[in-house]
């Protein structure tokens, strides 16, 4: 890498010549921070490059920053003895890292040649500070780990590099580091921090990764959400393992816009792991409860001398039990890229994954109010390891793999062409039985009718998103435009078959495992009804965008218009065991090709002092393909609209980011559970969800990083015409039906509150010591559309550690421990109920490891 430096003697003209040049090749690395010495001139960074060096001692953290910059750097021993840096991580300009590895260690350096400088003491009248060039001190990668606990700028919701700031609707980030010193194993338990968002509302159902891929249980704002990998709308488990995930973002309000059919609570965007400009060396291997061992690769290097092809290879091996026994979890996977830049204006990245999970963690069962929502003498607490199905018919498993594409080129300034791609090809199978009804009277003569299944599926999905985009100026107005396609397609073939041989019970209490069930379609001697046959889904959309800036002021403008077409080819089987014969019934069901104009505009100003208010109005629109009504009939599309305005505050010369929005959502042809056809949908009218969320992301001091979170969402039936009878805590119906609307939709709590800080102790006697602690509060939500009761609020704390070696032995550099623990109290709480059946949460669960860094 070429660094320059200029030193502050030259003319205005210069600078504003070199200013434009920057702002015109999109290459602003940022300011130096740190002390600038008479002796040292400010640099102007021009390209970056990738940092993970955690907090160490200040003579380890210059080798490591050495070895990942390639700079030489000289340094008396005596200068760095008893000083620690608080480390660097993301993507910087050499000059800005190292400045952020000085920090508060009262040294600066002096540039001595194009790749080296010398740390030296500081000027007793200059402080350690930022000091800004070009009106910014650094440019984060959209795309990569931000940094500590604050992300700036984003690609999500834009599908262009632009500053959080700057986008006038709600966007929040879970960093890196927040998912490092937080531990979770599955994105469902990243998002828990996540303003709006309600991440396990199926509770113990999630305890596994085995459905973290499909964002199942995940609310944003009331709506059911859509996870998204690397902007493609997929079915991938990548989306879910976080060993693969750099970062999640969840964008909340409507995306249909940039991203197709999206619900208008929000989609949650995910980035994979891709090669870094620096090379990244990193294992570890943990620990955990319910038996649960596993151990990471994270490796990323140079191919060639000069580094234009790199690659990354992050790989997971771990096999655990879960809270509920005879529930397993068992995964190995491995996911390699490689980037090659081609040229300066041409990069293409590939990457490929496979993952084969044999277990996949997931609890199908849940349990009666009765023994969960209520506990009394003849409703006894039902143990959270308790395993209601049976042990001689319980797998679960699946094999995906997956191939993506990633391409750039730039033409010119104005111009630029981007193009991403995916395959994938997922394989699954289920043998496993599901709750369709009790009876409850005590310890002896509780119990649970069960209907054992089968179920072997394949999905083939491709998707491509292809777009033009630049910049370019018309008078003082500044245009950031894209126009672009997308397309998907997936082909699933499903046979699901299920056991009607005999009428299967299950003691709650004292279940018997190994009662054998009969799912074979050929056998005269069961009773087997199911489908098989396949389900083929198109969509394809075309947009445009344009975000115009003028002085402090951004607007944002765009449109989209979508076509879907779908069908089902799909064919009803049973087994006449009076017969013997084998019945197949043919069930064609094909969606008349549909189109929807979707659009958003919005706008936000910047101020001088760091706020930023903001007032945005967007649509969405989602056909409710495959879903009928017990007549068989298809549903209307869901058409959504949504206001919303708020306030962003970066504080200035801090990383800390502030955020307010109050939004209103008016979503038509919202489904509902048909209360009196069990297992269909009915369409319950328009919805409305309004409320506000606050938030905070800030890394107060080098040691202390904090986000926190307050989120008030009122969802209602605005309009619709069903009725319900009320029912009591015991599911026995009382007094004549009610109208739903007005009524609060079930299974969202209405208030969430959450806050979660990390501290590295810095007194001598403790070094390399962190801690970190969390609370969790979630409201109470119904469990009906009439509001009949409530499932209760629950508070959760979580707590962990961490300590870095390298801090007492130069020789255990790169070496670093950590513990977290998340419900720490073993709360037994509930995530939400359907007036029959609740969903558990997670009890007390531990999880270490030790991770070496090289």
């Amino acid at each position: 890498m070429a660094r320059t430096g200029w030193t502050v003697s030259h003319s205005k003209a210069f600078w504003a010549r070199r200013a434009l040049f920057l702002a015109s090749s999109t290459m602003l690395g940022g300011a130096a921070i740190g002390t600038v010495s008479a002796t040292a001139a400010p640099v102007v960074s021009i390209a970056t490059k990738s940092f993970q060096i955690s907090p160490q001692s200040l003579a380890n953290a210059l080798t490591t920053f050495g070895m990942q910059s390639g700079w030489q750097i000289s340094v008396p021993d005596t200068l760095t003895a008893k000083l620690s840096s608080p480390g660097v991580s993301g993507s910087f300009a050499p000059d800005i890292a190292l400045s952020h590895l000085l920090a508060g260690t009262g040294l600066t350096y002096q540039v001595s040649g194009s790749h080296s400088v010398i740390i030296k003491k500081a000027s007793a009248s200059i402080t350690l500070g930022p000091v800004r060039v070009g009106g910014t001190v650094t440019h984060q990668n959209p795309t990569g780990p931000g940094v500590g606990y604050v992300a700036t700028t984003t690609m999500a919701g834009t599908k262009t590099d632009t500053p959080l700031t700057e986008i006038p609707n709600s966007i929040y980030v879970v960093t890196k580091q927040l998912m490092q010193d937080q531990q979770p194993q599955n994105v469902a338990e990243a998002l828990r921090y996540t303003p709006g968002v309600y991440s396990e509302s199926l509770g113990n159902y999630q305890n596994g990764s085995g459905i973290a891929g499909s964002a199942q249980g995940i609310e944003q704002r009331g709506f059911d959400t859509s996870n998204f990998v690397d902007g493609l709308q997929l079915n991938s488990a990548s989306a879910g393992e976080t060993a693969f995930i750099e970062r999640i973002e969840a964008i909340n309000g409507p995306a249909s816009v940039m991203y197709g059919q999206t619900n208008p609570g929000g989609m949650i965007s995910t980035s994979l792991k891709k090669p870094t400009d620096t090379p990244l060396h990193q294992v570890s291997v943990g620990f955990g409860s319910w038996g649960r061992y596993e151990t990471t690769a994270d490796i990323s290097d140079k191919i060639t001398k000069n580094g234009n092809l790199r690659y990354r290879i992050a790989a997971i091996g771990v096999t655990s039990g879960t809270q509920v026994d005879h529930i397993d979890y068992h995964r190995v996977g491995v996911l390699p890229s490689i980037t090659w830049d081609i040229d300066h204006k041409t990069s293409l990245t590939l990457l490929g994954m496979y993952m084969y999970t044999p277990g996949n963690g997931t609890n199908y069962m849940q349990y009666p109010t009765c023994g969960t929502l209520i506990q009394n003498s003849s409703c006894p607490r039902i143990p959270r390891n308790t395993f209601a199905g049976y042990k001689s018919w319980n797998q679960q498993g699946s094999k995906e793999a997956m191939f993506e594409m990633m391409f750039n080129h730039k033409f010119s300034d104005v111009i630029s062409f981007s193009q991403v791609f995916r395959y994938e090809d997922s394989r699954s199978k289920t043998e496993d039985t599901y709750s369709n009804g009790y009876s409850t009277n005590g310890y002896e003569n509780s119990y649970t009718e069960l209907t054992p299944w089968s179920i072997r599926g394949r999905s083939q999905t491709i998707g491509l998103d292809s777009r033009i985009y630049g910049k370019f100026s018309t008078g003082p107005m500044k245009h950031t435009w894209v126009v672009g396609s997308d397309f998907r397609e997936l082909k699933y073939t499903q046979n699901a078959l299920f056991d009607y041989t005999n009428d299967y019970i299950q003691n709650t209490y004292r279940p018997t495992l190994n009662t054998p069930v009969c799912v074979d379609i050929n056998s005269p001697s069961c009773v087997v009804y199911g489908s098989v046959g396949p389900y083929n889904y198109f969509q394809e959309g075309v947009y445009f965008q344009d975000q115009i800036k003028w002085k402090g002021l951004s607007i944002l403008l765009g449109g989209r218009e979508d076509w879907v077409s779908y069908d089902k080819d799909r064919y009803s089987v049973n087994n006449d065991n009076d017969n013997h014969t084998i019945t197949y019934k043919k069930q064609a069901d094909t969606l008349q090709p549909q189109h929807a104009f979707t659009w958003r505009a919005g706008l936000i100003y910047n101020t001088k002092f760091g706020l930023s208010p903001y007032f945005s109005y967007s649509t969405s629109f989602v056909p409710q393909a495959g879903q009928t009504n017990y007549l068989g009939q298809s549903f209307a599309p869901l058409t959504g609209k949504q206001l919303e305005a708020g306030l962003k505050y970066k504080v200035p010369h801090k990383d800390i980011l502030l955020t307010a929005a109050a939004f209103h959502i008016d979503e038509n042809h919202y489904l509902i559970n048909d209360l009196e056809h069990s297992g269909f949908s009915t369409d319950g009218g328009r919805v409305r969800s309004q409320g506000f969320e606050v938030s905070a992301n800030a890394n107060v001091t080098k040691h202390l990083h904090f986000v926190a979170s307050y989120t008030y969402t009122d969802i209602r039936f605005a309009k619709t015409n069903e009725t319900a009878q009320r029912e009591d805590i015991y599911g026995n119906y009382y007094g004549n039906a009610v109208s739903e609307s007005g009524k609060a939709v079930p299974y969202m709590p209405r208030n969430m509150f959450s806050v979660f800080a990390d501290y590295t102790v810095p007194s001598k006697w403790a070094k390399g010591l962190g801690i970190n602690w969390g609370m969790r509060y979630v409201g109470y939500s119904y469990v009906d559309n009439v509001e009949s009761f409530k499932t209760p609020s629950y508070i959760l704390f979580d707590i962990g550690a961490h300590y870095d070696f390298g801090q007492i032995n130069t020789a255990l550099r790169g070496l670093k421990a950590q513990l977290s623990v998340s419900n720490l109290t073993n709360k037994y709480y509930v995530t939400s109920c359907d007036g029959y059946f609740c969903y558990v949460g997670q009890g007390r669960r531990l999880y270490g490891n030790l991770t070496y860094n090289w």
